[in-house]
C-alpha cells in the first residue's frame, strides 16, 4: 500500500546542515500495523510526516497504492491527505470553540464529500464517538475532557473520512500509561477490524506489542 524509497532529509539553515534521514527504505502491506520506535529527536516524527505528504524529502520517493505522491500539486496532494489518510498526533489539535462531535465532523466538512449530506456524517460522526467510549461527550468541549478523552477523540477525527491509512505519531505522549495502553488498544481494533493501515511512531518500546512489526529508526536508518 505504501512505499518509501532511498528517504533523506537535510536540514540547513544556511551556516550548517543537519542530516536526519539518511537514506530509509520501508514497504507497507495493506491492513498492517506497524510501529517505528527511536528515542526524542531521532526523526520519526520526520519520517512519519514524510511518508503523509506532509513534508517533502530532500531526497527519496513515497508512493500511495503505486502513485508517487511527491509528483502531484498542491492541490490533488491536499485531496489525497483528506480523502486517504487519517493522522492521529500527540498534542491532539482539538478546536477548541467546537464541540466534540463538530471537532470529529470537520474533517468531511472540509472535504468533497460534504455533499454526503448533514445528517449521514452526523450519524457517521456518532457512531465513532460511540466507538471510543465517547457517546455521552458530544457535547463537551475540549477544555472539559480528561487527557485520554482528548486523544479517543482525535483518533476518532482521523477515522472520519474513512482513510485507508492511519498515521499515529506519539499518540500517547501526554498520557498515563493507563490512558496510553487504551488509546493503543483502540488503535488495534480499528485496525483489525477495519483492515487499515497503521503506521505507530513512539519512542515507548512497551507500547509497540499490538504492531504486527517494528522497526527502529537509528543514526537516520530504520532497522528491525
Amino acid at each position: 500500500m505504501l512505499e518509501a524509497k532511498n528517504i533523506h532529509k537535510v536540514y540547513n539553515d544556511g551556516k550548517r546542515s543537519l542530516d536526519v534521514l539518511k537514506g530509509v527504505d520501508l514497504k507497507i502491506e495493506r491492513g498492517a500495523f506497524i510501529a517505528i520506535v527511536g528515542p526524542s529527536g531521532a526523526g520519526k516524527s520526520t519520517l512519519l510526516h514524510i511518508l503523509g505528504g506532509l513534508d517533502n524529502p530532500t531526497q527519496g520517493k513515497v508512493t500511495l497504492q503505486g502513485e508517487d505522491i511527491y509528483q502531484l500539486g498542491d492541490a490533488e496532494l491536499s485531496r489525497i491527505r483528506n480523502r486517504k489518510i487519517g493522522f492521529v498526533f500527540q498534542f491532539y489539535h482539538l478546536l477548541s470553540e467546537f464541540t466534540l462531535l463538530e471537532n470529529v465532523l470537520m474533517p468531511a466538512l472540509i472535504s468533497d464529500e460534504a455533499q454526503a449530506g448533514l445528517s449521514e456524517l452526523k450519524q457517521r460522526a456518532l457512531a465513532l464517538l460511540e466507538e471510543a467510549g465517547l457517546g455521552e461527550r458530544i457535547n463537551h468541549f475540549p477544555a472539559q475532557l480528561s487527557g485520554g478523552e482528548k486523544q479517543r477523540a482525535a483518533v476518532a477525527r482521523g477515522l472520519m473520512n474513512k482513510p485507508g491509512l492511519l498515521f499515529c505519531d506519539e499518540p500517547t505522549g501526554n498520557l498515563d500509561s493507563q490512558s496510553g495502553s487504551g488509546i493503543i488498544a483502540l488503535i488495534k481494533k480499528i485496525n483489525v477490524e477495519n483492515k487499515m493501515t497503521v503506521v505507530l511512531v513512539t519512542h515507548n518500546a512497551e507500547l509497540t506489542n499490538q504492531a504486527d512489526k517494528v522497526y527502529h529508526l537509528k543514526d537516520g536508518i530504520l532497522v528491525n
